[in-house]
């Protein structure tokens, strides 16, 4: 340890002469370079830095917070001239990554200096950026440590994106390039897809991004419902500007967020906490479009597909009802005939059966009559041969009798075939009722199950119709065809082939020249 030896030459009266302000600083100064006159290695946090931009000077404010970072122990201002500056701030900057900021802890070899109007500073003639290195990784384990204990490394990977993400919430710098880059190439997009975009403005490098950025997300969060992700993209800038994105704040930002995050800091070797906190973590702002582009063409594929498949099925579907149709109508047009003919055969029985029963019930009643009248003729010859007298006596009378009996007979035989007559015609006129109710029942029936068939076709029609790819043409989409069929990868076409493509109002040809990969 240094040990600071005072001059033995000052005199009684000089020690009791007051000395002014100058001579006693040059007492200090004298006295500091005789008690520090080497180098020390001196670890401190940076609290500020100020870069004399003309003379090339940096200006740097050292603190001691000891093991409570809420409590100050010790201050120094210390200065790289700019002899040094360029070289130490060049070499720090190679070996971490990081520039000379506030915030970061560094271990620098100093020499003390005290000047007469500046006071106490340090020069710094060296810094070893291996202490850094290593301060930085141990506060990027804790901060992950952090998160997982709080649940927050993977709950943005376990909320779902949606299929076709089209309303962005968009967390950067208004005026960064990236941002514009981004917004860019959305908009002007080779398959004309549509994006919404939303900025929330943000500082997005410096000390001041962690809050920023937190501020944006909580902002965010008050309209999530009117979003399906969030964009979080750099928008360029130095790759030393990347360590704002290990910041607890803006990974706890992400981890809490209602909505997936997508981010695109820029950053093509390393990743950050904010990367990995992410649902979906891509290099840059444009690697971000270009995901959202592919997954929304991934997406119309899938449409593509399905409407194929749809469009097949319901060819198949007709073709399986016409035939279904046809079937059944031959059935019902047979089965009706088939009534009609047994209907009509039973009414000419019925209507034969009618006629010959009057007939044979008159054959019987005259055939009676006839051998009746035979048999009277007999027994009245006999009676008039036996009782000649008593008949000529009773001639007039029996003649009489005879006339009334043979009237009454005669009118009970007209009105038996009255009566069957109008009994025969009763059950025609029913019969003939019947099978006019059955055959309008079979008529509407038929009519009834034809017209609901015609209506479940022209449903069928109008499904197939609104599916009509002329329809998608209306809406904006373009179909690209390669002799007459539809091309869905590059792999189907070659350079020179000669391409439709069917747009709402026309077609037009072209040849390909080159093919592009997304790769």
């Amino acid at each position: 340890m240094s040990q600071i030896f005072f001059r033995q030459t000052i005199t009684h009266e000089e020690l009791n002469a007051p000395l002014s302000l100058y001579e006693l600083h040059q007492q200090i100064r004298e006295e500091l370079e005789v008690a520090f006159p080497e180098t020390y290695w001196v670890v401190a946090e940076i609290a500020q830095v100020s870069v004399d931009r003309r003379k090339g000077h940096c200006y740097l404010t050292l603190v001691d917070k000891g093991d409570d970072a809420r409590q100050m122990l010790a201050q120094a201002k210390a200065t790289i001239w700019a002899s040094r500056y360029q070289m130490l701030s060049r070499y720090f900057e190679e070996k971490t990554g990081q520039q000379l900021r506030a915030g970061l802890k560094v271990l620098l070899q100093v020499s003390v200096r005290f000047h007469e109007l500046y006071g106490l500073s340090l020069d710094v003639s060296s810094i070893d950026p291996n202490y850094t290195i290593g301060d930085l990784a141990r506060q990027r384990q804790e901060t992950l440590k952090r998160l997982t204990a709080e649940g927050l490394l993977e709950a943005n990977k376990e909320l779902e994106l949606p299929l076709v993400p089209q309303r962005l919430a968009v967390i950067s710098s208004a005026t960064a390039a990236g941002y514009q880059d981004f917004v860019h190439q959305l908009q002007n997009n080779s398959y004309g897809y549509t994006f919404e975009t939303t900025l929330f403005p943000a500082v997005v490098q410096g000390n001041e991004s962690p809050a920023s950025v937190a501020a944006a997300f909580a902002k965010l969060a008050k309209y999530s419902n009117h979003f399906d992700a969030v964009v979080l993209i750099r928008g360029g800038g130095s790759q030393t500007d990347l360590s704002c994105f290990d910041d607890y704040k803006i990974a706890a930002a992400i981890g809490n967020s209602p909505l997936p995050v997508l981010t695109g800091i820029g950053h093509e070797r390393d990743e950050s906490i904010a990367d990995i906190v992410a649902h979906t973590r891509l290099k840059t702002p444009t690697a971000v479009a270009g995901f959202l582009i592919d997954r929304f063409r991934e997406a119309e594929e899938i449409a593509e597909d399905l409407f194929d498949r749809i469009r097949m099925f319901s060819a198949q579907q007709l073709k399986v009802n016409d035939n279904k149709l046809e079937r059944l109508n031959l059935r019902i047009a047979n089965t009706t005939q088939q009534l009609l003919q047994g209907n009509k055969d039973r009414l000419e029985q019925l209507s034969r059966g009618l006629l010959l029963k009057p007939k044979s019930y008159l054959e019987q009643q005259r055939h009676l009559v006839s051998n009746l009248e035979k048999d009277i003729h007999s027994e009245t010859k006999d009676l008039l041969h036996q009782r000649e007298k008593y008949l000529q006596e009773l001639s007039v009378c029996v003649e009489g009798k005879s006339q009334r009996w043979l009237h009454m007979k005669e009118h009970e035989l007209n009105h038996l075939v009255h009566c069957l007559e109008t009994e025969a015609k009763d059950k025609l006129q029913k019969s003939q009722i019947a099978y006019t109710k059955y055959s309008d029942k079979l008529k509407y029936c038929a009519q009834r199950k034809l017209q609901q068939e015609n209506h479940r076709l022209k449903l069928l029609e109008m499904s197939i119709e609104a599916n009509n790819p002329e329809r998608l043409l209306l809406r904006g989409y373009t179909l690209t065809l390669l002799n007459g069929k539809i091309v869905k990868s590059i792999k189907e076409v070659n350079n020179g082939d000669i391409m439709e493509t069917r747009v709402q109002d026309g077609t037009l040809h072209s040849t390909i020249v080159n093919i592009d990969t997304n790769e």
